[in-house]
């Protein structure tokens, strides 16, 4: 167990964790039952008041749950197959609930599984749930994902509302690829009359074939292209805080 990241939950509730965990990794089947029930056997809700919905990082429960997935990962009866853990993990993920299936991709990043974390990274990335794209876009996806992949997540973030600071080392891994893609972004939303989030700036930063685009814009003779392109340019000179 992450003596750090369980620092926070009262003795009782570490009892309980510590029992769970012993259990599965004597008994690498109990977790089918135990991963299920572990937020209301230990504990559940936001890690962070700042961050009430998980969309910044793990939940109490993403963090048990993580425990015992790595009492899974380290159970004797596992040892030398990563096979086996690779199944029982993406039977979790696909069995599960949103809050299993976000618990198992905030885990991902520690667990030798093979070719089944990106499959479960795409998975989470196809649906339209802000939290399981937040977890598909941190630590997992940044490890997991192709370039071209993980580009399409950042812009699923944008189309979804998962805030950037969600995505783990974003500024590392961007690109002038990326800052294309949201710049045509951006140019779709104003054409359609639309407002563009302001995360996107961080992306697109000085493009100029993204500004040029939005300066035509701005002198539509279609008042609501006009006026989102005016919006747009105006939230693109914001200062904005690092990060």
């Amino acid at each position: 167990m992450n003596a750090g990241a369980m620092g926070a939950l009262p003795e009782e509730a570490r009892r309980r964790l510590r029992a769970l965990t012993d259990e599965i990794t004597g008994d690498p089947d109990a977790i089918a039952v135990r991963f299920p029930a572990a937020a209301r056997l230990v504990a559940r809700g936001p890690a962070d008041p700042a961050d009430p919905s998980g969309l910044l990082g793990p939940t109490l429960d993403d963090r048990v749950r993580a425990a015992l997935l790595a009492a899974l990962r380290d159970a004797p009866a596992l040892s030398g197959r990563p096979d086996l853990l690779a199944e029982e993990v993406a039977a979790l993920y696909r069995f599960g609930d949103s809050d299993e299936k976000r618990a198992v991709l905030r885990a991902l990043d520690g667990l030798d599984v093979g070719a089944v974390a990106p499959e479960l990274i795409d998975d989470a990335l196809r649906t339209n749930d802000p939290r399981l794209i937040a977890a598909a876009m941190g630590p997992c996806g940044h490890r997991f994902l192709t370039a071209p992949a993980w580009r399409h997540g950042v812009l699923k973030c944008l189309f979804t509302g998962v805030p950037l600071a969600a995505v783990h080392r974003l500024d590392e891994r961007a690109d002038a690829e990326l800052a294309r893609m949201a710049g045509g972004f951006a140019v779709e939303r104003v054409a359609a009359g639309r407002a563009v989030p302001a995360d996107t700036w961080r992306l697109v930063g000085e493009d100029p074939e993204t500004l040029r685009a939005l300066t035509a814009e701005a002198r539509s003779p279609h008042p609501d292209r006009r006026a989102a392109a005016e919006r747009a340019l105006a939230e693109r000179r914001r200062p904005r805080a690092p990060g």
